[in-house]
C-alpha cells in the first residue's frame, strides 16, 4: 500500500503514538531539573495528562487548562536556553522511549520518498527536534510566542489538538501539493479523529480504547507496538483523581520526589 507517490505523505502523532508517554511529561521533567519552574507549575500539567488518560475524554475547559500550563513551563525563558535543553532531554529521556515499531513505519514511507511529518500538541521546538534526530521531514507543533528571544506566555494561533491538527495538516497538504486522499495518517488517540478521517489510509496506533472500537467498525488499519500490560506511569496520580483535593496535595509532593529521582 505505501508506495513511491510525490502527492503522498505520512503524518504521525507524537505521544504514544512515536514516543512511549507524553512528551510534555518528559519535557517538563527535564526543564524542572534544570530549573526552568519550581514543582508548584508542574503539577497541573502532569494532573491534566493523567486526567485525560485515565478519564479519556476532553473538554474546552481541560484544553484551556492544559494551554495555560504548558505555557506556564516556558514563559519568561529565551528560545535559545528551551532548544538546548530539548536537545540534551531527548538524549536523556525521549530517545530510548521512541517506539520501533513506528519508528519502522516511518522509514517505510521515507524509503519510497514520502515526506513524513509529526504533527502534534507539543511544543513546536521539541518535536522539530524528535523529527530532526529521527530523520523526519518536519513538525507541526504548537507555537509560543516570543518576543527577541523571549518566550511571553501567549500562544501564536491555537494549541495543536484535535480539529485544529486536521487543519494544520490541511494547510500543509496545500502548501505542498499534497492529496490527502492518497495520504497517511497515525494516532493512538481517539481525540485525534478529525487528522485521522482526512486522509485516505488512517491507522491506528498503539490505539485507546475509542479509538480501537471506531478503527475496527471502519475497517481501518490497526498498529499495537505495546506488549504486556500497559504501564501507568503515573499510577500516584490516579489516586488523586479518584482522591480529589487532598489526593492531588499528595500527588504533588511525589511528583516532586519522583522527578528529583528519575
Amino acid at each position: 500500500m505505501i508506495g513511491q507517490d510525490p502527492q503522498a505523505a505520512a503524518f504521525f502523532d507524537l505521544d504514544n503514538t512515536v514516543i512511549q508517554g507524553a512528551s510534555l511529561f518528559h519535557l517538563a521533567k527535564g526543564l524542572y531539573r534544570r530549573g526552568f519552574f519550581p514543582t508548584r507549575l508542574i503539577i497541573k500539567g502532569i494532573w491534566l495528562q493523567s486526567y485525560f488518560r485515565l478519564v479519556g475524554r476532553e473538554n474546552p475547559e481541560h484544553i484551556a487548562d492544559a494551554r495555560s500550563a504548558t505555557l506556564a513551563f516556558i514563559a519568561g525563558h529565551r528560545v535559545i536556553d528551551l532548544q538546548a535543553a530539548g536537545e540534551e532531554i531527548y538524549d536523556e529521556s525521549i530517545a530510548r522511549r521512541i517506539w520501533p515499531g513506528t519508528r519502522s513505519l516511518a522509514q517505510v514511507h521515507l524509503d519510497v520518498g514520502q515526506q513524513v511529518w509529526l504533527v502534534t500538541a507539543a511544543p513546536v521546538e521539541v518535536a522539530t527536534i524528535i523529527a530532526q534526530r529521527l530523520g523526519l521531514t518536519g513538525a507541526l507543533g504548537t507555537v509560543a510566542e516570543h518576543t527577541d528571544g523571549v518566550y511571553t506566555g501567549r500562544l501564536r494561533g491555537d494549541l495543536l489538538h484535535g480539529a485544529a491538527k486536521a487543519e494544520a495538516v490541511r494547510e500543509l497538504a496545500t502548501a505542498l501539493n499534497l492529496d490527502l486522499a492518497r495520504c497517511f495518517a497515525y494516532s493512538d488517540s481517539f481525540n485525534d479523529l478529525p487528522m485521522l478521517s482526512s486522509v485516505g489510509h488512517p491507522c491506528a496506533v498503539n490505539p485507546d480504547g475509542r479509538l480501537l472500537e471506531h478503527a475496527e467498525e471502519l475497517d481501518w488499519q490497526i498498529r499495537d507496538f505495546r506488549t504486556g500490560r500497559r504501564a501507568i506511569r503515573l499510577g500516584l496520580i490516579a489516586a488523586a483523581v479518584i482522591g480529589g483535593v487532598t489526593g492531588a496535595v499528595s500527588a504533588g509532593v511525589a511528583v516532586a520526589r519522583l522527578l528529583r529521582r528519575r
